[in-house]
């Protein structure tokens, strides 16, 4: 896993040192996937420091993605400009002094902090007429075709052509932190199987995870449910239906989840954040896909297995987060022994390439 790309973006000015600070999306999986935007700037100006915003829920990451210098935690409330907070965050960008920002939403919002604290270059798509806003302007967004292009586009100079393929996310925890994190609670050893749950969108979430954990530790593998708050009752499911293979390691430290997913040696994930951590750490990653697009939403890193349905759902891709025809069977129709079996396919590889 962890495949890189053989693209590299040609060095501009090695001697230039001036900072810039990213304004990612903060979705845990876009801002996993903006490690690729970082990875472009260090490639052009590989001694100018690179900053994130980040919000304190996805602050963990900053602390295992090579090439960030620091991460700025700032929570801006969603729905409302919150003009104080604005001006208490353009003063702390002020006194860092950065000369390049890069506004990766395309929302009046995000460009403001920068624009208050007088950052010489603001670079971003026009998105919400942020004239004055952004005063580095880039167009045609809506024509590049994915996610990630939109993004680490803007990391390239202005009108260059994307690259056939970018430089891959990458979350490096040492191995010695993993070793005192499973011993601390008690988590032994012998072979694991992550299991990520939960989704943004009630539509993403395949529902047959407690009958793969029991098959699971019926082969003999340890289970993890991994995941956030709002999924403690389905890991109390899941955790019922395998029995005392299964540990529920569902909580609200982002940090666990990461050093749950570095542990494991399979994850199984829907459409997720966890499935961009575990992709980003190198970790065998199997996604399922139901209303999204793995072209679309799928890591950069590759996936070990990705999951489908075989059955034709004309509906298909959909990207609601919400079903509202054909009673989910782009998910239902994923048995779980079927995704069991590649699991246990995976491991097998896995191992063989670890000889």
């Amino acid at each position: 896993m962890n495949k890189d790309s053989d693209h590299v973006v040609s060095v501009e000015d090695a001697a230039d040192t001036r900072p810039i600070l990213i304004v990612p999306y903060m979705w845990i999986g876009d801002f996993v996937r903006g490690h690729s935007v970082v990875r472009v700037l260090k490639q052009r100006w590989p001694n100018r420091p690179v900053d994130l915003l980040v919000t304190s829920l996805c602050a963990p990451l900053v602390d295992y993605m090579p090439g960030v210098r620091s991460g700025i935690v700032w929570d801006l409330p969603r729905g409302r400009l919150a003009l104080v907070k604005q001006w208490e965050l353009a003063k702390l960008l002020k006194a860092r002094n950065y000369h390049t920002a890069l506004i990766l939403p395309r929302t009046w919002k995000s460009a403001l902090a920068p624009m208050l604290a007088v950052i010489p270059e603001r670079v971003g798509f026009v998105g919400e007429a942020r004239f004055g806003l952004i005063n580095r302007w880039r167009w045609g967004e809506r024509s590049l075709p994915r996610f990630i292009d939109k993004n680490a586009a803007l990391a390239l100079p202005d009108g260059a052509p994307l690259p056939p393929e970018w430089p891959v996310p990458q979350l490096d925890v040492p191995k010695d932190v993993v070793s005192r994190w499973r011993a601390t609670h008690g988590l032994g050893s012998g072979t694991v199987v992550a299991l990520a749950p939960g989704s943004v969108g009630a539509s993403k979430r395949w529902t047959y995870y407690p009958e793969a954990a029991r098959l699971l530790a019926e082969r003999g593998f340890h289970v993890w449910v991994v995941g956030g708050p709002g999924e403690k009752p389905l890991a109390a499911e899941i955790a019922t239906a395998g029995g005392p293979r299964v540990r529920d390691l569902t909580g609200t430290d982002l940090r666990n989840g990461v050093l749950a997913m570095a542990a494991a040696d399979v994850a199984i994930s829907n459409d997720s954040g966890l499935m961009h951590i575990a992709a980003a750490l190198g970790t065998p990653t199997m996604g399922i896909f139901g209303p999204t697009s793995p072209y679309l939403w799928a890591p950069l890193n590759g996936l070990a297995a990705t999951v489908q349905t075989k059955t034709v759902v004309p509906c298909q891709p959909c990207q609601r987060p919400v079903c509202r025809m054909n009673d989910h069977r782009c998910m239902r129709d994923i048995t779980a022994s079927e995704v069991v079996n590649i699991a246990q396919r995976v491991l097998t590889e896995a191992a063989g390439l670890a000889r």
